[in-house]
């Protein structure tokens, strides 16, 4: 079974307000103004350009396999 990207968390304690998200994203999905709410219809799959380019790294992926949700590993 294929785990998948199911959709894109901003961690709203990390986020610095940079908003470095919003111009790196190819297809608009970070909305640009406060809180910088994604919609997630518009982010493509294999994309990573906003959570690398993200300097406090408060977005991050939450990932499925099947219909189970993974929960992030806890350090």
């Amino acid at each position: 079974m294929m785990i998948i990207r199911d959709h894109l968390i901003r961690h709203p304690d990390r986020c610095t307000h940079q908003a470095i998200c919003v111009p790196i994203c190819p297809t608009g999905a970070w909305l640009s103004t406060p809180p910088y709410k994604f919609d997630s219809s518009r982010c493509l799959e294999s994309c990573r350009l906003c959570l690398d380019a993200c300097p406090s790294q408060a977005i991050y992926g939450v990932f499925k396999k099947g219909e189970k949700v993974l929960e992030p590993q806890k350090k």
